[in-house]
């Protein structure tokens, strides 16, 4: 039986291209000989999933992807929505069939990535390591696991990058990634409302994550006089007062460009 519960399926077309343009970017994916990527929780349309292989195959060619629900019902969807659209026979191939966390693959192989985006979120807290684990487990030893959340229009998205232990290096949560339109941003804390849940409980006063949110809104005040070259560059300048003030920020600014900034999972106090 699926490991899971039924979450709301919840989709839009172009809901998850932030997360989807940093998986572009994973060095397992472009190495590894088996290019297999899990949707995990895919929803009520197949339409993320087919978004996200479009986007893959820019950087990967061969890249395989299979969508995962536990609703019998979201996979048969999903295969009607193949159908209609005229993909039932696309190379690569993208299939869907039914599964959770225990993350069910052909036999012998294992994902380089998997994607579990808005699925984490509504479960509790102390559901998620378990979690973790299961899905962990179903990784090459160069490969990612990314639980994020997002806004109903993917215009606020965050995520975790999670990998499997390999050699010194333990399993678990490597970074968490912020990615938010800039036009029009008020505060970056907004992103505190879309936080994994492994977080967003933790944003109160004296916690790592809450003085990340609160370090982010302080720089982006401080800058907001660049605003007058535009909200690009205000939030450069604030990512980079984060950087030089003791933040471990990993990505470099071709990332910032984008409206990101990735931290190293130990500066949030969660080890």
């Amino acid at each position: 039986m699926p490991v899971g519960n039924i979450t709301r399926g919840t989709t839009n077309p172009n809901r998850l291209r932030r997360v989807d343009r940093w998986i572009q970017t994973w060095p397992g994916l472009r190495s590894t000989g088996d290019p297999l990527v899990v949707d995990l929780g895919f929803g009520a349309s197949a339409v993320t999933t087919v978004e996200l292989r479009e986007r893959l195959v820019r950087v990967r060619p061969d890249v395989e992807l299979l969508g995962l629900e536990i609703d019998p019902a979201r996979v048969a969807s999903a295969r009607e929505d193949l159908l209609r659209w005229g993909m039932t026979d696309a190379h690569p191939p993208i299939r869907f069939d039914l599964g959770g966390f225990e993350t069910p693959l052909p036999r012998g192989r294992k994902a380089t990535v998997i994607r579990a985006f808005n699925v984490l979120r509504q479960y509790d807290e102390p559901h998620v390591p378990a979690a973790w684990e299961s899905m962990l487990a179903a990784l090459q030893p160069n490969g990612v696991l990314v639980d994020g959340t997002c806004d109903e229009i993917g215009r606020v998205s965050t995520w975790l990058a999670l990998t499997p232990a390999v050699g010194d290096r333990p399993a678990g949560p490597q970074s968490l990634t912020l990615s938010l339109k800039l036009d029009g941003l008020d505060v970056p804390s907004i992103a505190a409302e879309r936080l994994p849940k492994a977080l967003i409980h933790h944003n109160v006063p004296g916690d790592a994550v809450n003085n990340l949110m609160t370090d982010l809104d302080k720089w982006w005040a401080v800058h907001a006089p660049l605003s007058t070259f535009g909200a690009t560059q205000r939030w450069m300048a604030t990512v980079e007062s984060l950087k030089s003030n003791g933040w471990p920020v990993l990505a470099g600014r071709t990332r910032w460009r984008l409206g990101e900034i990735t931290i190293a999972w130990g500066a949030l106090g969660r080890d």
